[in-house]
């Protein structure tokens, strides 16, 4: 199965969006061994899992942190929802092997037109690759109250004990 993980600070109530597809499995099987991380949850998923947390959204500062926003369906949902879910800030990074990483902020509708535009999210270049392990994307992770991501499955174990680690 394909599975992404929605970490709420405690190691016993990770959100698991799960979709049984047995030639996602092979595909991930494959990818594995090539150590190839690029697999996008689709956002029909996200929008069927995310249906049940409505509530628990409301004022957080929700984090992408493994997540190219221009490619993330996570990222899509959240700014899309942003005021339905009421909240605070979205912040997403993505890595970038051989260049410059980037962080897309979005702090919700600031013209009052109900429509995510361009000019109300803040790109900027980060200093390095864009890396979750990086000091940079530290302190977005240390800012936010929620993360929600497509984690590289290849480095699962250091990815979640980070989250422990700062206690998201």
């Amino acid at each position: 199965y394909l599975c992404r993980y929605i970490y709420t600070g405690n190691f016993n109530k990770i959100i698991t969006i799960k979709r049984y597809n047995t030639m996602a499995n092979a595909n991930l099987t494959n990818a594995k061994k090539a150590k190839n991380d690029e697999f996008y949850t689709q956002l029909t998923d996200i929008e069927k899992e995310m249906r049940h947390y409505k509530d628990f959204f409301k004022g957080k500062v929700v984090y992408c942190n493994c997540d190219d926003a221009r490619e993330s369906n996570f990222f899509k949902y959240f700014s899309l929802n942003f005021e339905h879910l009421g909240l605070k800030k979205l912040i997403s990074t993505g890595f970038k092997a051989d260049g410059k990483g980037v962080v897309l902020i979005y702090e919700g509708d600031k013209n009052g037109n109900r429509i995510v535009d361009d000019n109300e999210i803040i790109v900027n270049e980060l200093e390095g690759n864009g890396d979750f392990r990086s000091a940079e994307c530290i302190e977005f992770l240390k800012e936010a109250d929620v993360v929600v991501t497509n984690p590289p499955f290849s480095l699962f174990r250091e990815y979640v004990a980070q989250l422990m680690e700062y206690g998201k």
